[in-house]
């Protein structure tokens, strides 16, 4: 699966290690998947981030940001881990496994993690280049295919039974006298994101994208919004 032979095998264990596993290291700290999924997320938008820049040499920042958006997006990251066959090795409770989609996703942040601490980054770019980008990514098509953040996020707040609202904050202008909007994001009553854009449309499109990075890296703030719903329902 890697291309490589593993040094510390125990990383790629504690890579695939569910927390609903409730195991414990010998010091009596949990054993899970949590702090390599932190450290691979960092690490996957380095190494794409560098892919993407490489690939699209006349390309500016917005396109670039947004390919890697595409390319390291939760649900792309849940179809490598199961093209790969990744979501098979993960370590879970059964009753676990019908309601977290994030998981395979979550393994494969992991994964690169473990590969960064047991053989480093060039390890990791090669790994991500070779058995990713190489074989299972077009990164041309998916560059220019279009991404609709706003409807992804109302997706997400459907899921969640979460209500949702954008906020038009100002207007001003540019330089050139091109009009420029200032949304902002709020979902159950707190705001999530901000968004700029020459059009309220364009706007609203960069809020939720903004929104839905936060979501996914902002472990506090999903847990909030997430634990809001069910404090309501409980009342």
């Amino acid at each position: 699966m890697l291309g490589f032979y593993p040094h510390k095998i125990s990383l790629y264990q504690e890579a695939l290690m569910h927390k609903s596993m409730l195991a414990h290291a010998k010091g009596g700290a949990p054993l899970n998947n949590e702090r390599l999924e932190f450290l691979g997320d960092a690490v996957l938008d380095a190494v794409v981030g560098e892919i993407v820049f490489h690939h699209f040499p006349k390309k500016r920042e917005g396109f670039l940001t947004n390919t890697r958006s595409k390319i390291v997006q939760r649900e792309s990251l849940g179809r490598l881990a199961t093209e790969i066959g990744l979501d098979k090795l993960i370590r879970q409770h059964d009753h676990n496994h019908t309601h977290n989609s994030y998981l395979a996703g979550n393994a494969f942040e992991a994964l690169v993690g473990a590969i960064y601490l047991d053989r480093g980054y060039g390890h990791c770019k090669t790994f991500i280049r070779k058995k990713i980008m190489r074989q299972l990514i077009n990164i041309d098509k998916l560059a220019y295919q279009e991404v609709n953040f706003k409807s992804k996020l109302l997706e997400w707040c459907q899921k969640h039974k979460a209500s949702l609202e954008y906020v038009l904050l100002n207007e001003t202008k540019t330089e050139d006298g091109s009009p420029l909007f200032n949304t902002k994001v709020v979902i159950n009553g707190r705001e999530c994101a901000r968004g700029k854009g020459y059009s309220k449309k364009e706007s609203h499109q960069k809020a939720s994208r903004n929104a839905l990075h936060h979501l996914k890296h902002d472990r506090k703030l999903y847990e909030e919004l997430t634990s809001k719903r069910i404090g309501e329902q409980t009342s």
